[in-house]
């Protein structure tokens, strides 16, 4: 078992920590913001005064925090996890970030001895309850490998897709195609419920067709009960489609559909739905129908 140094226990890391300590690992957790550790203490887990006081003399720290800025901030500096990681200490970011942002951190940490896996996640506030997130990983095969059991214990599917930078690349492609698919899903309940279908039917039959997705699958509750209490929040979601967006422009690809979802969930943002969950761009479909 890991001794674990947990930073970031929001609505993804809470359950990923607690699920670590219920594996039986002993787990740390640091927030910035108090009275975010009593689930993980209620796991059997403990809460840190600080970031230095959850990564001194752990095998692994762990990081879920919202962006690039969150990540360097809690990773540089005297009181980061860098100066204060012993020599060998793998660090683990589940945090989606620019690709780059994850190969100056991989380069800053071998400096220090501490060893870089970038290892964002899909599935929600969820998936993260239930342990079964998706887990793109880059990094060392070596580290990847050694890495395993703690990824097992808070997802199922489990993959490394290449160096450093490569798992933040294949979240960004996830959240791309997750934002095109919510915005048809969405479209498509308010085109049926304006039809007059009984939409429960409708989301069943759908479901188990070529249309089924773990989207419609997910989410499907939130838009028949217009229930947008966040499990993952708009305004994060517009900050991945800027990740997207910024990657596919330097790698030469263009994205049209992807384009036209970002600006949709830039509209929402603006309109004041940034706290709610990525479902309701529904609220959106419904104000281009007229209400």
């Amino acid at each position: 078992m890991s001794t674990i140094g947990f930073i970031g226990l929001g609505i993804m890391g809470s359950p990923m920590a607690v699920n670590l300590a219920r594996a039986g690992h002993d787990v740390r957790g640091w927030n910035r913001s108090p009275g975010r550790a009593d689930a993980l203490v209620a796991a059997g887990g403990r809460e840190a005064d600080s970031i230095a006081g959850a990564v001194r003399g752990a095998d692994v720290v762990i990081t879920m925090v919202p962006a690039s800025p969150q990540v360097e901030a809690v990773a540089y500096g005297p009181d980061g996890i860098l100066e204060n990681a012993g020599a060998g200490a793998l660090l683990i970011d589940h945090s989606s970030i620019t690709p780059q942002t994850s190969v100056e951190l991989a380069k800053a940490a071998a400096g220090k001895g501490v060893r870089v896996l970038d290892a964002p996640v899909s599935g929600g506030e969820a998936g993260a309850a239930e342990g079964v997130l998706s887990i793109m990983v880059g990094g060392e095969r070596a580290d990847f490998d050694a890495a395993r059991p703690l990824f097992d214990a808070v997802g199922t599917t489990v993959v490394h897709c290449g160096p450093h930078g490569a798992g933040q690349t294949v979240k960004a492609a996830n959240q791309l195609i997750v934002a095109v698919n919510l915005q048809a899903v969405a479209e498509a309940v308010v085109f049926l419920e304006k039809s007059g279908v009984d939409l429960e039917a409708a989301l069943e039959v759908l479901g188990g067709g070529l249309a089924g997705s773990t989207v419609l699958a997910r989410k499907k509750d939130n838009f028949r009960h217009r229930e947008f209490t966040p499990g993952f929040k708009l305004e994060l979601h517009h900050k991945d489609m800027g990740i997207v967006t910024d990657a596919a422009r330097a790698a030469g690809v263009p994205l049209p559909a992807g384009s036209v979802a970002a600006q949709l969930i830039a509209s929402a943002v603006a309109r004041g739905d940034g706290a709610l969950d990525h479902s309701a761009l529904l609220r959106g479909v419904e104000l281009l129908s007229g209400g």
